[in-house]
């Protein structure tokens, strides 16, 4: 979904090589105290970009971005030996959370172009942070930009989605009940299965690398405020994301608990390669803040350990599937406020 980064200004000027060649790699020391990370080479430069997800070998991975002069979101495949990016998606509306599958043969990613070329409007802010459920829906397209196809098209927001390690099922967020919750369909968009029921917005989702669980974020109401506060922004196509806790599930939807109660906005959560613990981000020492961080935590909701500690925004955390490097998005060594970028680190264990 939409990028915790648009919490900051929005940096629109484009200063990497066009999305239709390549990018260097730059290499930049960690901060002091990030000592699970070393050798961090930043992967792109200027713009928008975020959600980087590797592909299966580890060689590439996909990511949105909003570069070369565009209003908003396209999808993107970097090769990371080289830097050679293209752009997947067909440049026409917003899209967001690419994921590599079918032996990294496609891509899956989530569009409005269905709806129209055009970006769709920025919301009110009058109201505070919000953000707007787009009339997403699920594509696939092979993963050099050809034979694009339409996997669902259920009226409001279909996004979100990632695969599961074993091919056969996609995890994703719809309001197609009338609420945010967490479904899985077949690999070819049939056989839809609501995994989650409780009022309030789950999404984000993550297969374990053994298929056996999934994790995700959630916001669940606690109060009757809370509640007529969440339902009449879900009427009008938004929802408030600063509040989320952490929360894992078996696969077929059972067995749902909560691990983290740390306040504040807690996100992008996705399993160490050992499947015994969360990589996350969150705001929860300063909910109020701009200032997202990385952090590890055991299933069981013990071990919370900082990863990063730059004063901004760090996010979209994935390993690689041989769980040597990570990959995440950062303000972090900007030519200007408020851009945010790709890095990829070795992982020390």
């Amino acid at each position: 979904m939409k990028r915790f980064a648009l919490l900051q200004a929005v940096a629109t000027t484009v200063l990497f090589a066009s999305c239709a060649g390549r990018a260097a790699h730059v290499t930049i020391a960690p901060e002091p105290g990030e000592s699970r990370l070393s050798n961090i080479r930043q992967l792109t430069f200027g713009g928008q970009n975020a959600e980087a997800y590797f592909s299966r070998d580890g060689t590439r991975l996909t990511f949105q971005a909003t570069v070369d002069g565009a209003r908003c979101d396209q999808q993107y495949v970097l090769h990371i030996a080289s830097g050679r990016i293209h752009r997947v998606s067909n440049g026409e509306g917003r899209t967001t959370c690419g994921f590599f599958y079918d032996s990294d043969r496609r891509v899956l990613f989530s569009s409005t172009h269905g709806e129209g070329p055009e970006c769709p409007a920025q919301p009110d802010m009058s109201q505070g942070y919000v953000w707007p459920l787009e009339p997403y829906d699920i594509w696939t397209v092979r993963a050099d930009g050809s034979d694009l196809r339409r996997l669902t098209s259920a009226p409001g927001y279909d996004a979100e989605a990632t695969v599961s390690p074993d091919g056969r099922r996609i995890v994703f967020t719809s309001t197609r009940d009338g609420d945010l919750d967490i479904y899985t369909m077949a690999i070819d968009g049939s056989d839809v299965q609501r995994l989650t029921t409780s009022l309030g917005y789950e999404g984000g989702a993550f297969y374990s690398h053994d298929g056996s669980m999934i994790v995700y974020r959630s916001f669940q109401p606690q109060t009757a405020r809370d509640s007529a506060d969440y339902r009449t922004l879900l009427a009008r196509g938004l929802v408030r994301p600063s509040r989320m806790e952490i929360w894992v599930m078996n696969a077929d939807g059972s067995n749902q608990r909560q691990i983290t109660n740390l306040g504040g906005a807690n996100f992008a959560p996705y399993f160490t390669p050992d499947d015994r613990a969360i990589i996350f981000s969150s705001n929860h020492t300063n909910p109020r803040g701009r200032n997202f961080d990385l952090y590890l935590v055991n299933l069981d909701g013990t071990g919370l350990e900082r990863v990063t500690v730059h004063p901004d925004f760090d996010g979209f955390p994935m390993f690689s599937p041989d769980g040597r490097r990570l990959v995440w998005a950062s303000n972090r060594n900007g030519r200007l406020a408020g851009e945010t970028n790709i890095f990829i680190a070795d992982w020390r264990r």
